[in-house]
């Protein structure tokens, strides 16, 4: 415990936040949806460029491929298989952009947590409600883009109600992985990185192919890629294929968004303190 948390707790009788509890973490989301009640375009407008590649993909380009395999050996129209890797861009967008760039904003540019800092709130409420406010966008961008797809008959199992929750999985993962990502960032230039490293993610995580249409030597990449897990569970759910194989990707999920959650906390206690 550091002396500003034994201040907190014997003066002003506050306990610390364990780690994943999120104690007063929700008045963080609280601050985030009064500041952007009036931006509400803003926040739903990740959700276009997934819809866009859905009607590109899903309905132009579908029409020229016809069927493809999917992961249960049979063929399926390549509309329905590119729809569930599509709904994990959607949830992975929300997570990655609103703990990358709107976190840097206020970080660096707005001090918006210097002020947050002189209520009782710690820097661990911070990191961990900002978390939950990209959870939420990521959710939002994923209830949405089911939505489109079911409009355009792009699901057929009723198991895909199930892969909301893993949606927000995904957005959990990208979430932890964006804060930490952001902790070390120094300038806005960094943000060149951060596409540098989304894109491949879209095109490399057998969201457009399935896995045995990549070259031999490029499947690894595309094995240790977060979205490729992600993918795995969203297209196993919608197309009604459960597996145990499905609770293994969902691990590895939770694993890195733990993981980048824990060192944005150690990060954002570092820098938010001096």
């Amino acid at each position: 415990m550091t002396a500003v948390d034994a201040y907190r707790s014997q003066v002003l009788g506050l306990r610390t936040t364990p780690p994943l509890l999120l104690g007063r973490a929700v008045r963080m989301v609280e601050r985030n949806a009064m500041a952007n009640r009036r931006s509400w375009m803003i926040f739903v407008s990740g959700l276009f460029e997934p819809v866009f590649y859905l009607f590109a993909m899903g309905v132009g380009v579908a029409a020229l491929v016809g069927e493809v395999e999917g992961p249960g050996g049979e063929s399926i129209p390549y509309g329905v298989f590119v729809a569930p890797a599509l709904l994990a861009v959607s949830a992975m967008n929300g997570g990655a952009y609103e703990s990358t760039f709107n976190v840097f904003a206020k970080l660096k540019w707005g001090r918006v947590y210097d002020a947050v800092l002189a209520t009782p709130m710690t820097p661990r409420d911070v990191a961990v409600g900002e978390l939950l406010w990209a959870l939420l966008r990521g959710s939002v961008y994923a209830v949405g883009f089911l939505l489109v797809a079911w409009v355009a008959g792009l699901v057929v199992s009723p198991w895909a109600l199930l892969a909301l929750p893993a949606a927000m999985l995904i957005g959990f993962t990208f979430a932890g992985l964006g804060l930490a990502a952001t902790s070390f960032m120094r300038s806005w230039q960094d943000f060149d990185l951060v596409q540098l490293v989304l894109l491949p993610l879209l095109l490399f995580s057998a969201t457009f192919f399935p896995l045995e249409v990549y070259p031999e030597g490029v499947r690894w990449l595309v094995l240790v890629s977060p979205l490729y897990h992600g993918v795995e569970v969203v297209r196993g759910l919608m197309l009604g294929l459960l597996s145990w194989t499905l609770l293994a990707h969902a691990a590895v999920l939770v694993a890195l968004g733990t993981a980048g959650l824990q060192v944005a906390i150690r990060r954002f206690d570092a820098t938010l303190r001096t």
